[in-house]
């Protein structure tokens, strides 16, 4: 059963001397040294300074640098930067952005969610978690005592019974502020009739985690810590006990997932026709005669279109496209026969554990695990495929959202990068104390 409360948030106070967007900041795991530096020459008081201290996001940095981040969090609360809402509150939040040639508007909750351990409860992971990044965000949660930015968390809303209720009579945003072309919308709800109404509507509904794994774990960590000092079970409602989560309903017309391509290097004898042959059993190859400044085009309009487990694959060095087209679509089942076949017939599954470890590894990269990298763009594929650091680029369907729940069922995890959800949520909107 899940359990939300609300909660009185930090946030930034509604000074005319305050521009939000300068403030705010994305999430910090996908921040480097530049992006980092950037925030802060908006504004000395940009969360970034708090929320990334050490760097590179999800390594483990001296005790010294989260120290410094408290000793600033405290100086802005001291000097009312920051201040805590008087009353608790859940915080009706939207974005809104332009995907393609469409405008979107996501509408979210910002609430706590009762902890619950994976696989015992009413929170559903999709990812699996490393531990340094579960220490970087741990330390920095003993040093400041602060939730610093939201998880992404999403909840089966068809009839939009919890959503309609939260926007049903919402005036002009409390606060606003854009990031990257995304305007940021936020509210505040404290009628004890309508948020006890949304805890009650959202009882019964588990909770999949979109993004932020690696902040949940720390938080089952961090009440285990507290538990541990407190010497017996923590009060029902004693802070450790949540997480400050965003929550937008699944059917929501503004959530979209994006397809994470991946950019494979150390392909030294990468040939199509050879690769073409070495799949043959399983699949078939084609070329897809369309300049190369179409190919952005193809991956978010055709490659969605084609059959069930349809791939596309760019190769760097002829510049040409082919489309991969599976003719068993369970590829998977004599090599990975204790995972169920939902996790099986994952896009995302089949090209790591078939394309990747079985194909590309022995045959191509001399055995070698291949280089990899990720994104989200369509437009930047060809680029980043340069032949050269990526021979090739495999391109793919978003993974669609009733895999979340199927995999829930069965408590598997997705492999790694399988879900993009654009855009991401903003750090600094609100914040949640531990004190």
């Amino acid at each position: 059963m899940a359990q939300i409360r609300p909660f009185a948030g930090v946030r930034y106070a509604r000074d005319p001397d305050f521009d939000l967007s300068n403030l705010i900041a994305p999430p910090y795991d996908v921040l480097d040294e530049a992006g980092k530096a950037r925030l802060q020459s908006k504004h000395p008081n940009n969360i970034v300074t708090v929320d990334l201290p050490h760097l590179p996001p999800k390594t483990v940095g001296p005790d010294e640098t989260y120290e410094r981040a408290n000793v600033t969090l405290k100086a802005w609360m001291s000097a009312k930067v920051l201040q805590k809402d008087h009353k608790p509150a859940i915080y009706p939040y939207t974005q809104t952005y332009t995907h393609g040639d469409r405008t979107f508007h996501r509408r979210g909750i910002f609430a706590l969610v009762k902890l619950s351990p994976f696989g015992q409860g009413h929170v559903v992971p999709h990812e699996k978690t490393y531990p340094d990044a579960i220490q970087d965000r741990l330390k920095l949660t003993r040093a400041t005592q602060m939730q610093l930015s939201p998880i992404f968390g999403l909840f089966s809303d068809p009839r939009s019974e919890v959503t309609g209720l939260v926007y049903k009579n919402l005036g002009k945003p409390e606060m606003s502020a854009t990031m990257d072309s995304i305007r940021n919308d936020l509210w505040s709800i404290s009628s004890s009739e309508t948020v006890n109404t949304v805890g009650d509507l959202m009882g019964a509904r588990p909770i999949y985690i979109a993004d932020g794994h690696h902040r949940y774990t720390m938080a089952l960590q961090y009440q285990k810590e507290v538990t541990e000092k407190f010497g017996k079970p923590l009060p029902p409602n004693h802070p450790a006990n949540y997480a400050m989560f965003v929550l937008v309903g699944m059917q929501d017309d503004g959530l979209l997932i994006l397809p994470t391509h991946r950019l494979i290097g150390g392909l030294s004898t990468f040939d199509i026709a050879a690769f073409t042959a070495a799949i043959a059993s399983v699949a078939t190859v084609t070329e897809v005669s369309i300049p190369e400044s179409e190919i952005p085009h193809y991956i978010e309009m055709a490659l969605p279109r084609q059959a069930a487990h349809t791939f596309g694959l760019f190769d760097g060095r002829t510049r040409k496209l082919h489309q991969i087209t599976f003719t068993n679509p369970d590829v998977l089942k004599d090599l990975e026969p204790t995972h169920s076949p939902s996790w099986r017939k994952l896009d995302v599954a089949i090209v790591q554990r078939y394309l990747l470890d079985e194909i590309l590894k022995p045959k191509f990269a001399a055995g070698k695990d291949p280089t990899r990298g990720y994104t989200a763009d369509s437009r930047s594929v060809t680029a980043m495929t340069d032949g050269k650091q990526f021979q090739i680029a495999i391109l793919l369907k978003s993974t669609p959202l009733h895999a979340l729940e199927e995999l829930g069922k069965t408590n598997e995890v997705m492999p790694q990068k399988s879900t993009f959800f654009f855009p991401k949520l903003a750090t600094g909107l609100v914040m949640n104390s531990l004190e």
